[in-house]
């Protein structure tokens, strides 16, 4: 890969990563104090310790909200692969090498998100962040 395609990647990468971040809007003792919480909402079905465990906290909150999109989106996914697959047994191959793909950017964002949270910072996930489940 030549200088050109890298910084072309990167430029993608740094765009598709520019989402908003509301961080000024939270209160930093409430940052502080719900950090744990707001990474547990990214491990999956952990999700609902913050849910229900930090409903005061705004911080909490949103990376709940974040965390719960995100794992909706995995099992959603999920059961249209598991009926797909149940359809037609020739596509396994296929579908098999695109849920990996699809697992990686699963992961990939659950650790953006957790690097945000443990950041104290309240930013979207890319592509998926924009979306409100929780107010």
């Amino acid at each position: 890969m030549d200088n050109n395609q890298q910084e072309s990647l990167e430029e993608k990468f740094q765009a598709m990563n520019n989402t908003a971040d509301t961080t000024n809007e939270h209160n930093p003792q409430d940052i502080e104090q719900n950090k744990v919480m707001a990474i547990l909402a990214y491990l999956g079905i952990l999700v609902l310790i913050p849910l229900f465990a930090a409903k005061e906290s705004k911080f909490a909150r949103f990376h709940t909200n974040q965390g719960l999109i995100l794992c909706i989106c995995g099992i959603i996914l999920y059961f249209i692969f598991r009926v797909l697959l149940a359809i037609s047994w020739k596509l396994a191959a296929v579908l098999g090498i695109f849920m990996w793909i699809v697992e990686v950017g699963i992961l990939i964002l659950a650790i953006i998100g957790i690097i945000n949270a443990a950041k104290g910072r309240a930013k979207e996930l890319p592509l998926i962040g924009k979306y409100r489940i929780l107010k």
